[in-house]
């Protein structure tokens, strides 16, 4: 893997970690849950990008990356089923409550969504560092 796949890795994967902790201070700070969960995606969507780095892969649409990663690492079982499960809900629950006229997120799901980003984060931490990455 060249120095440059790693840079773009590691830079995508910082950016999930801004993004996570963004999500976790709207939380605690806020009663603005819907751009927690909003955050939350975010944080997932650039953390499956750190991983497409490794291999120079991106793509313009959210459901391209999304299919790519699920086709490449879910099904091939490089990276559990359940990830998939977290990244389907989140892509949904931010769909709705960015577009979706007078959808207002609870606190309840807000929170699910950031345990959910939290661990997934931390399955995509654990696949990178098995790369080489630190």
């Amino acid at each position: 893997m060249d120095e440059q796949a790693k840079a773009l890795s590691k830079y995508r994967l910082e950016k999930a970690r801004q993004l996570l902790q963004s999500a976790d201070m709207l939380m605690n700070m806020t009663k603005d849950y819907n751009s927690v969960v909003n955050r939350c995606y975010y944080a997932i969507f650039h953390s499956v990008r750190s991983i497409l780095a490794l291999e120079r892969k991106d793509f313009e649409k959210h459901s391209a990356v999304i299919s790519y990663f699920r086709r490449m690492y879910i099904k091939t079982n490089i990276i559990s089923v359940d990830a998939s499960d977290i990244l389907g809900e989140a892509f949904n629950s931010r769909n709705e409550s960015d577009y979706k006229d007078f959808f207002e997120v609870s606190r309840e799901q807000a929170e699910q969504q950031l345990c959910n980003a939290k661990r997934f984060m931390e399955i995509v931490e654990v696949y990178l560092k098995s790369q080489g990455l630190e």
